[in-house]
C-alpha cells in the first residue's frame, strides 16, 4: 500500500477517536501504545526479531521523563528527547548482546534482560521509587517567551499533543520502512543467510533496528508517564513487553498502521470486557486464542482479505454485465 494512503489512514484514526470516544485518556493511551507497537513491529515484522525486552525501553522512557520533570527540571520537549535517547541507549546495550544469538536463545536473552531490568528498578528505590514508582509527574504546557502556546491540563488537550507526536513518528517510521535500510531489513527477515552472503553486515543492521525501536518505545513510555502522572514499576514489568508484543501480533506484523489497529483493539476490548466481568482477562484470552487460530496475519490481514473478496465480487459482477451486454 502506498505511503500516502497509510498516512491518510493514520490521520483518520486521530481525527475519528475524539468523535467516537468519551475518554481523552483512553484515546491517548491507544496512540501511545500504538507507538510502542510500531517500535516492536520494526523488530518483529521487518527484521524478524521476536523481542521480549520492549518493556525495558518503555520503562526507561517513563523513568527518564519522571526524573527530568521532577528532580532535575528540564523543559518538557527536552525531557521527551532525552527519554528517546535513553530508550535508544538501552536498546543498543540489549541488542548488542542479544543479536549474537538466534531463535530461541535470542528470545531467552531478551527475556532475561527484561527480568533483570525489572529487579533493578524494584531495588533501586532511590532512583525509581521501587514498588511505589515515581509520583507527581507534571504535565507542563508548551510555552514560548513566557506565553502559553499549548496547554496540556485537560485529557483532550494532552490527546492533541500525543496525536501530533504520533503522526510525526508514524511518518518518520514509514520513511524508514520504505527506505533502502527498511528494505534491507526485510531481506534479513526473509532470508538471513542469503543477505549475509551478499555482504550485508547483519549485526549492524539488527542493532540499528534495535536502537530505532528502543527510541520510539522510550518516547511512548515517557508520554504514558506524563498521561497518568506517575512512572509505575508496572511499566518495567515483563507483562508490558508481553502486552506490546500481543498488540503487534493482533494488528499484523510487517505493517506499521496495523500496530495502531492492534493497540486500539486490545485496549478498547479490555476496557469493554472489564466493565462486563471482573475476570475479564479470561475472556480476553479466549479472543486472543481466536485471533491466533484464524487470523494469523492479524486485523490488517483480515481487512485485506475482506477487501479482496469485495473487489472479486465486484469484478465478477462487471464481467457478467459485460458478457450480457455483448450477447445483447
Amino acid at each position: 500500500m502506498k505511503k500516502h494512503t497509510l498516512l491518510i489512514l493514520a490521520l483518520a484514526v486521530v481525527l475519528v477517536m475524539p468523535v467516537l470516544m468519551h475518554s481523552g485518556s483512553l484515546a491517548s493511551e491507544v496512540l501511545i501504545f500504538g507507538l510502542a507497537a510500531m517500535g516492536c513491529n520494526l523488530l518483529l515484522g521487518f527484521t524478524g526479531l521476536l523481542s521480549f525486552g520492549q518493556g525495558i525501553f518503555f520503562g526507561l522512557g517513563s523513568y527518564t521523563v519522571a526524573l527530568t520533570l521532577t528532580r532535575w527540571p528540564l523543559p518538557m520537549p527536552l525531557a521527551l528527547a532525552l527519554a528517546m535517547v535513553t530508550g535508544g541507549l538501552g536498546a543498543a546495550l540489549v541488542g548488542w548482546i542479544a543479536i549474537r544469538q538466534k531463535g530461541t536463545y535470542f528470545v531467552m536473552l531478551t527475556l532475561a534482560f527484561a527480568q533483570m531490568f525489572y529487579f533493578i528498578a524494584y531495588t533501586a528505590t532511590g532512583l525509581t521509587g521501587g514498588d511505589n514508582g515515581l509520583l507527581d509527574i507534571p504535565r507542563p504546557s508548551i510555552t514560548a517567551f513566557g506565553q502559553t502556546l499549548w496547554p496540556l491540563t485537560s485529557p483532550w488537550q494532552f490527546y492533541g499533543f500525543v496525536a501530533l507526536i504520533f503522526l510525526v513518528a508514524f511518518w518518520l517510521l514509514l520513511r524508514v520502512s520504505r527506505s533502502t535500510f527498511g528494505r534491507t531489513l526485510l531481506a534479513v527477515r526473509d532470508n538471513e543467510e542469503r543477505a549475509g552472503a551478499i555482504g550485508y553486515n547483519l549485526k549492524l543492521l539488527k542493532l540499528q533496528a534495535f536502537v530505532i525501536s528502543g527510541a520510539v518505545t522510550g518516547l511512548a513510555g515517557a508520554l504514558h508517564a506524563m498521561m497518568i502522572g506517575i512512572a509505575p514499576l508496572a511499566n518495567a514489568e515483563y507483562h508490558t513487553s508481553e502486552m506490546i508484543l500481543v498488540m503487534t501480533v493482533i494488528g499484523g506484523t510487517g505493517n506499521l498502521f496495523a500496530s495502531v489497529l492492534g493497540s486500539a483493539f486490545y485496549l478498547l476490548l479490555a476496557d469493554w470486557l472489564s466493565a462486563l466481568w471482573p475476570r475479564w482477562l479470561l475472556l480476553l484470552g479466549m479472543v486472543l486464542m481466536a485471533v491466533s487460530l484464524w487470523m494469523q496475519r492479524g486485523l490488517w490481514g483480515l481487512g485485506e482479505k475482506l477487501w479482496h473478496l469485495r473487489q472479486g465480487k465486484h469484478g465478477q459482477i462487471r464481467d457478467q454485465t459485460t458478457v450480457q451486454g455483448n450477447k445483447t
